[in-house]
C-alpha cells in the first residue's frame, strides 16, 4: 500500500529511513546548543516529564535545511502536492523516566494571529500571546502532521497509539467513539523514520517504562488561506514560507 492511501483510509502511515544518522546527530546538535545556552523563553516548557519548544521552527530555523531533505520533500510533493507551509511545529522531548502521558483526543485547533468573530470558528483561546480557536472541519481535513523521529519510538517510551480511520468520522466526542469495534494501532517507528497523520485522528501516548528518550520534532502544515484577515500566527513569510 502506498502512503497516501494509507493515510486516506487509516488516517497515517509510517516512512522509516527518511534521515541519516549524520542528519539527526546534525539536528541533535542545533536543538542542544539553542537549550543548553538559552535562558528562560516563554516557549520552552520544562518539567521533570517533558520539555517542548513551541514555535519550533522560529526558535531554531538552522533546523530547517536538514529537517526538509530531499526524501521529505518528495513524501510530500507525492502525497499531498506543492503549495503547503507550516501551520505550527512543536519540539517534544519525553526524558527517560518520563510518567507524562496523553489521552486520546484530536487536534482540533490552529494557531493564529489575533482573535476575531468568524463564522464556524469557535473554542477560541489565549495562551502566552497565542491565540488558538477550531476552525471549521474543512480546514482540519484538508491539513496534515509529520512527525520527526529523533529516538527509536517503541510501545515502551510513548510510541502514539491511534484508532485506525478515526480521522473519516469528522469531529467527535471520544465517548462516541466504539472502542469495542475499533483497531488500535501503536505507531513505532525508527530513528531517522517519520510518522505522517491527519488531526482528526484519534491519537494519544502511554508513559515510559524502559528508561529511553523520546524527541519528536512535531510540523504542521496546511495550504489553506484563512478568511476574513485571519493568518496562520506560525506561517513564515520569507521566500520559503512554502516549503514546496
Amino acid at each position: 500500500m502506498n502512503s497516501l492511501n494509507e493515510i486516506n483510509s487509516e488516517g497515517f502511515a509510517i516512512i522509516n529511513n527518511i534521515y541519516s544518522e549524520n542528519e539527526i546527530e546534525k539536528l541533535i546538535s542545533l536543538i542542544e546548543n539553542v537549550t543548553e545556552n538559552s535562558n528562560e523563553n516563554a516557549t520552552f516548557r520544562k518539567s521533570q516529564d517533558l520539555f517542548a519548544i513551541r514555535q519550533f521552527h522560529k526558535e531554531i530555523p538552522e533546523t530547517l535545511p536538514f529537517i526538509f531533505n530531499q526524501n521529505l520533500e518528495s513524501i510530500i510533493e507525492s502525497n499531498f502536492g506543492k503549495g503547503y507551509f507550516i501551520t505550527k511545529s512543536i519540539y517534544f522531548d519525553k526524558p527517560e523516566k518520563s510518567n507524562w502521558f496523553v489521552a486520546y483526543h484530536q487536534d482540533l485547533t490552529i494557531s493564529v494571529d489575533k482573535k476575531a468573530e468568524i463564522e464556524n470558528f469557535e473554542n477560541w483561546t489565549t495562551k502566552q500571546n497565542q491565540f488558538a480557536v477550531q476552525p471549521p472541519k474543512e480546514i482540519l481535513e484538508n491539513n496534515f502532521t509529520i512527525r520527526i523521529h529523533i529516538d527509536k519510538t517503541t510501545k515502551d517510551n510513548g510510541a502514539l497509539k491511534v484508532i485506525n480511520n478515526s480521522h473519516s468520522k469528522g469531529i467527535l466526542r471520544i465517548e462516541n467513539l466504539d472502542f469495542e469495534n475499533e483497531k488500535e494501532t501503536i505507531c513505532e517507528v525508527e530513528k531517522g523514520g517519520i510518522m505522517i497523520m491527519k488531526p482528526l485522528l484519534f491519537h494519544a501516548s502511554n508513559k515510559t517504562t524502559n528508561n529511553e528518550r523520546r524527541r519528536v520534532i512535531h510540523i504542521e502544515f496546511s495550504n489553506k488561506q484563512l478568511p476574513d484577515g485571519l493568518e496562520w500566527s506560525e506561517k513564515v513569510f520569507e521566500k520559503d514560507s512554502e516549503v514546496l
